[in-house]
């Protein structure tokens, strides 16, 4: 009988230790947003964007993931406690209010109407629309030799009617539903040009498929500041401005660049000041 208390006792004990345990347990697990490294850290990437943010067989690659990398690092989290979810234009401010990512590195403009949504580290690359055309044609060399020429851009971007209603308004706007789909027309002389960000138009034509076939007009018709975007109020943006001052300085941010954009020999404007958004 006195043996049957004990081990009942015992059980409560045994009990109550595994309980214990457990709460101890989800108390160490850090949440990304404190930034203080341990358990995981929850980056927004494109995942469709060659030469930015994609997604391989063998794992992330772009310039954003190694950005990301690098500011996810110096907030004291490895590599392998990065945690990588596709967050597409439309849904990037809608992730970042829900907490489902910590931050968003993702091709991400400063614009004055989403600083209304949320806060902004950065910039860390100044990008410009530009043009991508075949490497060797010789008759587009300004904006305006896009007149009477096929501009492609991918459905609903605003990119070639921006340049049809500013810059070229005779020029024949096609619409194809990826980046991918517009480098085969443009490779098969289907179109004349492809629109968009310069650095976006580089991580394409960087592709090994499409390597020397491909050039940058080198127009720069708009300024796109990239930042890394956090939830409003987030102590992450003081942390990351902080961590993007050391990856240029230590020469991590250039190697990246090179690294990414190098094959479609992009001119990359220096590495922006925080804080310095140009209109």
């Amino acid at each position: 009988m006195k043996l049957r208390k004990v081990t009942a006792a015992s059980a409560v004990v045994l009990a109550l230790a595994v309980t214990a345990t457990a709460c101890g347990s989800d108390n160490k697990k850090d949440s990304g947003s404190s930034g203080s490294g341990g358990g995981k850290i929850t980056v927004g990437i494109k995942f469709d964007q060659p030469g930015i943010g994609q997604k391989t067989p063998q794992g992330y690659a772009g310039f954003d993931v190694d950005v990301a990398t690098y500011v996810a690092g110096k907030l004291g989290y490895k590599p392998d406690q990065i945690q990588w979810k596709e967050t597409k234009s439309a849904d990037r401010e809608n992730a970042l209010s829900r907490g489902d990512v910590d931050f968003i590195a993702a091709s991400y403009s400063i614009t004055p109407e989403r600083q209304q949504k949320v806060d902004f580290a950065g910039p860390y690359l100044l990008a410009h629309q530009d043009v991508l055309i075949r490497a060797d044609d010789t008759a587009i060399k300004s904006p305006s030799d896009l007149n009477s020429k096929k501009l492609c851009s991918v459905t609903g971007s605003t990119s070639a009617q921006n340049v049809h209603d500013k810059l070229a308004p005779k020029a024949q706007l096609q619409q194809y539903p990826t980046y991918s789909a517009c480098l085969t027309g443009l490779q098969n002389k289907a179109i004349d040009a492809l629109t968009t960000d310069d650095s976006i138009l580089a991580g394409y034509a960087s592709q090994a498929a499409f390597k020397g076939k491909f050039k940058l007009g080198g127009f720069k018709m708009t300024n796109e500041n990239y930042g890394i975007g956090v939830k409003k109020g987030s102590d992450l943006k003081a942390k990351i401005n902080t961590a993007l001052k050391a990856m240029v300085s230590d020469g991590s941010w250039q190697k990246a660049v090179d690294k990414n954009f190098g094959p479609a020999s992009y001119k990359n404007e220096p590495a922006p000041k925080i804080g310095n958004i140009v209109s």
